[in-house]
């Protein structure tokens, strides 16, 4: 409270540009109170993404080069590292879902693929953003699902299984469908080469994940602390990866940016919504539906980022995906803990 209110009076006296300190300091002492509660705990993660944000805001030369090393450039081999984590985190029994929830796993997989690409096309047309950035809003909506969407699903008493499978087959075919989509959705507003495109998911998330899935199931007993140590690794590498997007693009960022966060809040907003109501619709159970809400609202923005630094535009079409991901856990938090604390009526 002191670190607000001492912000708030040199914003009041000086300007915003006189604040970063106490902003700064504001975010990550909160982030360390939320870990003693157990209420909060989940938004301490949350928390500290938006401190680092706020740290490459006030301080974007420190995130862009040192020496002469452009730091952008360990964006895909974080990426890489980040989806290796979540192979070793899943087996092929994550696939046998697909026979023993066809229905589920179907109406998952084809709502994500249509819903958030077709709500990122439109408020990208709506936004008058200039056409890398609006791209990029377009990009976050084609990409895949995330290993985010199946804590939040744990967190919500969703379907856990129907969860998992669905990521898992989500991101196996995002090679094929990714690219696809942004062909005939972003290549309106940039060139897209789809080959290449595809080729760069193969590289930054199927071969990491097949590594990860092998060592899972040969070498991953033998290295129980690798267990432990991935999530936390992989939580770092997000937060690194954002602060780099940010620093890079902070000037487009600081001129749209109030704009970019409203257009990126509704789509995540209306992908929960019609995700849910799309398992209405197709008469599931309400664990199924909430499920559904989760894995149609919730990105693989990681993987939107290094697809956009291999097009080579991390400052531009990276803007969206870094704002999407604190956005996407600060809300996929809120209604993890909502529908915690609802239980579901039997055979609903």
């Amino acid at each position: 409270m002191l670190c607000l209110l001492l912000a708030a009076y040199f914003i009041f006296r000086n300007g915003i540009a006189h604040a970063g300190y106490f902003i700064i300091a504001f975010f990550f002492i909160l982030a360390i109170a939320c870990r003693g509660s157990a209420s909060f705990k989940g938004f301490s993660y949350t928390l500290i993404i938006f401190g680092s944000v706020t740290v490459a805001l006030y301080f974007p030369q420190y995130f862009v080069k040192v020496n002469n090393f452009t730091l952008s450039n360990l964006i895909t081999p974080l990426i890489q590292l980040i989806m290796f984590g979540m192979g070793t985190s899943m087996g092929l029994k994550d696939f046998t879902g697909v026979i023993k929830m066809p229905k589920g796993v179907f109406i998952g997989v084809g709502s994500h693929f249509i819903i958030m690409p077709l709500l990122g096309f439109t408020l990208a047309k709506l936004s008058n953003f200039p056409p890398e950035i609006a791209a990029g809003m377009i990009l976050v909506g084609c990409s895949p699902n995330g290993m985010a969407s199946n804590v939040m699903s744990y967190l919500a008493k969703a379907n856990l299984a129907l969860s998992i499978t669905i990521t898992a087959v989500s991101t196996s075919l995002a090679p094929f469908i990714t690219p696809l989509l942004m062909k005939l959705l972003g290549g309106e507003f940039i060139k897209i080469d789809a080959l290449g495109m595809m080729w760069d998911i193969i590289k930054i998330v199927i071969i990491p994940i097949g590594i990860g899935i092998i060592f899972n199931k040969y070498l991953l007993k033998r290295a129980s602390w690798l267990e432990k140590l991935m999530p936390l690794v992989s939580m770092l590498g997000i937060v690194f990866i954002i602060v780099i997007i940010t620093a890079a693009g902070r000037d487009s960022l600081l001129n749209i940016g109030g704009l970019l966060v409203i257009l990126v809040l509704v789509h995540n907003l209306l992908g929960y919504t019609f995700g849910y109501w799309a398992g209405r619709l197709f008469k599931m159970t309400e664990r199924d539906c909430r499920t559904m809400a989760i894995e149609v609202g919730m990105q693989n923005a990681g993987l939107a980022s290094g697809l956009a630094k291999a097009m080579g535009k991390i400052a531009t079409v990276g803007l969206a995906p870094a704002v999407f991901g604190p956005i996407m856990n600060t809300t996929g938090s809120l209604l993890a803990n909502y529908w915690h604390g609802k239980p579901i009526k039997e055979n609903t």
